[in-house]
């Protein structure tokens, strides 16, 4: 965390804390804990499968549970029960690799959510955007999944003067921006948010005067309910994430609009 003591006078967390000096060359907290979350999420589910067993230890029951929420709830629900196999592993592994980015937000001496950073979630975004509309293609054929995106049936053809625009608009710019945006937005706003309190609370309790401590008190005590309330957040921007990712995959492979 940035210090906020300059001359006694409180100085409010914003942008360039999420801009941290390179640790050495170019490399950045922020490149190191992508790494790290790669690291983390790849010994996870290599340590929980080394030994399978019928009956799981608690470790292997954690990364089941995982899998299955993935592969059960996201990728089955949203893509279809005849599609949905070949993209559970993309699925489980989008929703914990950002899930572990989020949650370095709020693990101390770390404390800071990759995905507060607008370039990840724009990165995943192009590795992303093809695989939206290369599995509609391949399953219907250019012209067809055009047709199928753009041109909904049922709809009077005058309609489609202006239904069109709108669709193409929606389904090939503000969807996938949307999916990159959502997740920046909510780990930069509430990461800042932690730091107002936190940081607002080591002023008002070290500089701002004894008469104003019971006032720093309270700072870290929002700071502290902050900090669960941005951990709920965390996981459901991943899942989120995940949802919205099958959930388009899944509306480029169906027959229907």
């Amino acid at each position: 965390m940035t210090s906020v003591l300059a001359d006694s006078t409180f100085v409010p967390p914003g942008v360039r804390d999420f801009f941290p000096p390179a640790i050495v060359g170019g490399i950045t907290k922020p490149m190191v804990l992508l790494v790290l979350s790669v690291v983390v999420v790849a010994v996870f589910f290599l340590v929980a499968v080394r030994d399978l067993r019928i009956v799981p230890g608690r470790f292997q029951f954690a990364a089941e549970s995982v899998y299955g929420f993935g592969r059960d709830s996201i990728a089955r629900e949203q893509i279809g029960g005849r599609d949905f196999a070949p993209y559970v592993p993309l699925i489980v592994s989008l929703f914990t690799f950002i899930l572990v980015n989020n949650l370095f937000g709020i693990i101390p001496f770390i404390q800071f959510p990759t995905m507060a950073h607008s370039g990840f979630p724009l990165a995943l975004l192009i590795v992303l955007y093809p695989l939206f509309h290369v599995v509609g293609i391949r399953r219907h054929g250019l012209g067809g999944y055009l047709k199928n995106q753009l041109f909904p049936p049922g709809v009077p053809k005058p309609v489609y003067l202006m239904l069109t625009p709108i669709e193409l608009f929606l389904r090939f710019f503000m969807d996938p921006l949307a999916l990159a945006i959502r997740v920046f937005a909510a780990m930069f706003a509430g990461h800042l948010i932690l730091l107002v309190f936190t940081l607002g609370g080591e002023f008002l309790l070290l500089e701002a005067g004894a008469w104003l401590t019971p006032v720093s008190l309270v700072a870290f005590a929002f700071a502290i309910a902050m900090t669960f309330l941005e951990a709920l957040v965390q996981v459901l921007q991943a899942y989120i994430f995940a949802l919205l990712t099958a959930n388009y995959i899944g509306r480029a492979l169906a027959a229907d609009h």
